[in-house]
């Protein structure tokens, strides 16, 4: 019986990785129904996306640490706690700006999770297998990336309030069946300090995260843009192509996982940051439509060996502050993907091949010199 509890609640560490992305995307498809719902325009029903993502990035610079000093397993049950509470309020919300205050505050209760997750998830795994458990929790992160978009459309022909009573129903399953029993405090019997999540390490492996994901998952939008108008795909043919990149990851995350096993985060890092680079360089030249999917579809292998690379890189160090330190860095990917778009939609404007070459070009430079060589 106590084998077969183990064995959920190790299982309930990967869902809640599925979860993160997962509520912040499954508005993504629904932004008209939405609009319609509340009076607003689709576009300004656009804003819930980033009133999630914005105040995730955020807390994640600070919760991992905090959670570390009030307990991971009594942070995160809390903050299941508060997700079920903030969902609802979401799907009952009669206004966008109580919306928005529910997404918000979705945001900042994911950011204790995620982050401890991955913490907990490095503690209960053997150091030679860490790669292959990262792996799995990124593929299940790609996966909730990557239905989010349809499992909102599904909710929306009935309507959209219901998408977000399923993630109240999933946080609450997550928030009964807890975490594995026996988890210890791995700051040395002193209480974390943000100061130990802040060296320098951690904060330039941060800055490969924020390449990482803004120059290659981030640059979605781009991809949209360019099929669009150089191969006049539609929004359904538009949406197809941008999944491929999602289920690469679900495909191949753990994989790349066993990979870091075998040759370290950091190779594994540069082989994705460099290989990413040349390929989103050929996703924004290619003339034929096929090359440009299928470039895509590789990218997200990139994606996988760079974010499941900046994760093992750094829990696999024995820090005073695993947990503040992967939080610093997912902050650093998050708010990298947040920053994109504004800064690359009017360099795409004035030039399209640009918009692609400069984040390659910041990739394939920054990104060895930047990751720490003791990984």
């Amino acid at each position: 019986m106590s084998g077969r509890r183990d064995a959920l609640q190790r299982a309930a560490l990967y869902v809640g990785g599925f979860l993160g992305p997962f509520g912040g995307s499954v508005v993504v498809s629904m932004l008209p129904e939405i609009g319609a719902d509340l009076g607003v325009s689709a576009g300004q029903a656009a804003t819930t996306v980033t009133a999630y993502l914005a105040p995730f990035a955020a807390a994640m610079l600070i919760s991992g640490t905090l959670g570390a000093r009030w307990g991971r397993l009594r942070t995160v049950r809390i903050a299941y706690v508060a997700y079920i509470a903030v969902s609802i309020a979401a799907a009952l919300a009669p206004t966008l700006p109580m919306l928005l205050g529910a997404r918000g505050l979705q945001g900042v209760a994911n950011a204790f999770t995620t982050p401890l997750l991955l913490a907990v998830l490095a503690e209960i795994t053997p150091r030679d297998r860490l790669g292959r458990a990262l792996g799995m929790f990124g593929a299940m992160q790609a996966a909730g990336q990557t239905t989010a978009p349809l499992v909102g459309g599904l909710a929306a022909e009935a309507s959209w309030r219901w998408a977000f009573v399923v993630l109240a129903a999933a946080a609450l399953g997550l928030a009964l069946v807890g975490l594995p029993d026996g988890i210890r405090d791995d700051s040395g019997g002193r209480a974390p300090r943000l100061r130990d999540a802040l060296e320098l390490r951690v904060v330039r492996v941060g800055v490969v995260a924020l390449l990482g994901w803004g120059s290659l998952g981030g640059l979605n939008f781009l991809v949209a843009f360019r099929v669009e108008d150089d191969f006049g795909l539609g929004p359904s043919g538009r949406g197809a192509l941008l999944t491929v990149f999602g289920v690469a990851g679900i495909l191949t995350a753990r994989r790349v996982g066993t990979v870091i096993d075998r040759i370290g985060a950091r190779r594994t890092v540069l082989i994705g940051a460099v290989g990413g680079a040349l390929l989103v360089i050929t996703i924004g030249t290619a003339d034929h439509l096929a090359v440009v999917v299928g470039a895509w579809f590789l990218a997200g292998i990139a994606s996988q060996c760079v974010l499941v690379g900046i994760n093992a890189a750094v829990l696999g160090d024995h820090g005073a502050n695993r947990g503040g330190a992967v939080s610093v860095v997912q902050s650093f990917r998050f708010g990298g993907g947040a920053v994109v778009p504004v800064a690359l939609t009017p360099v795409y404007s004035a030039d399209p091949i640009a918009a692609f070459v400069v984040p390659a070009l910041l990739l394939a430079t920054v990104a060895p010199l930047m990751m720490p060589r003791r990984s």
